[in-house]
């Protein structure tokens, strides 16, 4: 009789076994967003508003920036919005932090930071996503801002995304073993560099030729290192995307992270009671509950305000 279970149990497992048709072990990118996001969600008490400015005039202001432009000096709104968020980050500094906090012995830390460093995912020509460091957004204008995403984006096509990673990958392993993360160092030693999971670079001619392109025509360690808050455009990605992100990461040891969702042309009530319709943005901001509280993104928010009912204040900042 046990025979017989026995058989008639392999006969259901053939029956139910699915057919794969793509079987690919992670690459040093995936491995990399796993393990950030994964502390994320294990580490970080998440909390999560959203914002739905109108831009209906926003929109019009920048059809005017644009009027005799070029297609390599037009002014997206992807620039705008990163422009107008700067200023939110500039008058609500606290979100552009990072924190260390240590929960056996509940000690913490928020470390403020001056210097606006964007980390901002992007899409390369391979269909790949790299998430950027845009150094030093706090001082650049909105034309400023674009030549340097345009100029990261250039360098990125040029650029062996496993060799960058692995160079980032390897600094934070480093990072971890001088804290005493010994037994983290050995797994990832592990990880990358054996069996069906070795993470494979570059060698021989290949890699000398590589590096022997000059820095600034490629990525660096430099490029994709931690910023200090992540900013993420999902409607550039999904551009007929009619809905809110309602739940992004935060990648530690930020304290926040904002998404920029896709304009929608939607119906508005005015304050006498009549109804028109305009474009809306939506924007989800996530942050770390251990370090922030709702009251901390008020300035944020009034900022923010203040910018889309007079949206002619960008004109100043191309």
């Amino acid at each position: 009789m046990t025979n017989e279970i026995q058989s008639d149990r392999r006969f259901i497992d053939m029956k139910n076994e699915k057919k794969i048709i793509k079987n690919e072990h992670f690459g040093i990118a995936r491995k990399i967003v796993s393990n950030m996001t994964s502390e994320s969600w294990e580490t970080i008490p998440h909390a999560v508003v959203s914002y739905e400015p109108e831009v209906t005039e926003l929109l019009k202001v920048m059809k005017e920036i644009n009027k005799d432009a070029t297609p390599e000096t037009k002014i997206t709104l992807n620039t705008i919005m990163l422009r107008i968020l700067v200023e939110g980050i500039k008058a609500c500094p606290v979100i552009n932090s990072h924190i260390n906090f240590n929960r056996k012995l509940v000690r913490g830390e928020v470390k403020t930071f001056e210097e606006i460093d964007i980390s901002m995912p992007m899409i390369l020509k391979t269909g790949e996503m790299m998430t950027i460091n845009m150094h030093n957004m706090h001082n650049k204008t909105m034309s400023e801002m674009r030549d340097a995403i345009a100029d990261s984006a250039k360098r990125a096509n040029n650029s062996d995304m496993n060799e960058v990673m692995f160079e980032v990958s390897m600094d934070n392993t480093i990072q971890g073993l001088k804290k005493g993360k010994i037994a983290q160092t050995v797994c990832r030693l592990i990880g990358s560099k054996t069996g069906k999971h070795k993470v494979k670079t570059l060698g021989g001619q290949a890699k000398k030729d590589y590096y022997s392109i000059p820095e600034k025509e490629r990525l660096t360690k430099h490029d994709i290192e931690q910023g200090t808050i992540t900013i993420s455009n999902l409607g550039s990605v999904c551009r007929n995307w009619n809905g809110i992100c309602t739940i992004l990461e935060i990648i530690p040891p930020q304290v926040c992270a904002i998404a920029i969702g896709a304009t929608q042309l939607v119906p508005i009530a005015e304050t006498d009671g009549t109804v028109r319709t305009g474009y809306k943005l939506p924007l989800t901001i996530a942050f770390d509950h251990r370090a922030l509280d709702m009251g901390d993104l008020t300035p944020f928010i009034n900022k923010l305000n203040e910018i889309f009912a007079n949206p002619e204040i960008i004109k100043e900042w191309v």
